[in-house]
């Protein structure tokens, strides 16, 4: 008779899955993906280390894993932004606000899924959600143009410079590297989320605000 996984097993499997993906999401929340080491998680998890190459072919897509769920909360709260009430000016400028103050509130996780030196596979999913963000922002971009609130201009350029400007500006702040000379408790949060909106929103429309 062929073996027929029963429901209460596949239950406890997706269960064994889901506490290794929220393992790993705490400790790349903690201390980033370097921190994040299979020995680690799967104590936490309560799982032995070999139930989590079950669950995922290696160390990377496991990581991968983590960095799509992250990451797609992060565009779907600047998507939420881009649908505020005003003009599009005012709605990319909530969008570019809501990035870099959740940024803050979490830096430890918004520098693993911003500059964290990874490897080749979350690098990739790096470049894939770069360009979600730019494409959220080239359409509000065009919806400016459109309603007389943003200069004519290349939207899909202006996308792009958008999204390398803000994160770039947050990489310093954001990094764990710097321990010692200045950290994120001593800047000043507002003032300089302030200034990185404001740099932004006057490179798109030319106009202080």
């Amino acid at each position: 008779m062929a073996y027929r996984e029963t429901e209460k097993m596949r239950q406890r499997k997706a269960q064994a899955r889901q506490r290794i993906i929220d393992c790993t999401y705490e400790c790349v929340a903690n201390g980033g993906f370097r921190s994040a080491r299979i020995t680690r998680i799967a104590g936490l998890a309560g799982v032995a280390t070999g139930t989590i190459y079950r669950h995922f072919e290696s160390r990377e897509d496991l990581f991968a894993e983590i960095f799509r769920t992250a990451t797609q909360r992060e565009v779907d709260k600047v998507a939420e932004a881009l649908t505020t009430d005003g003009d599009a000016a005012v709605r990319l400028e909530a969008a570019l606000r809501q990035f870099a103050e959740r940024a803050m509130r979490g830096p430890m996780m918004a520098w693993a899924l911003i500059a964290e030196p990874v490897d080749p596979k979350l690098e990739e999913e790096r470049l894939v959600y770069r360009r979600a963000y730019a494409e959220l922002f080239e359409k509000a971009i065009r919806d400016g143009i459109e309603e007389g609130c943003i200069p004519d201009q290349d939207a899909r350029q202006s996308s792009t410079c958008l999204v390398g400007a803000i994160a770039e500006s947050l990489v310093g702040p954001l990094s764990p590297t710097l321990a010692g000379q200045i950290t994120i408790a001593d800047i000043d949060k507002n003032k300089l989320v302030d200034s990185i909106i404001r740099f932004c929103m006057q490179g798109l429309t030319g106009t202080r605000r």
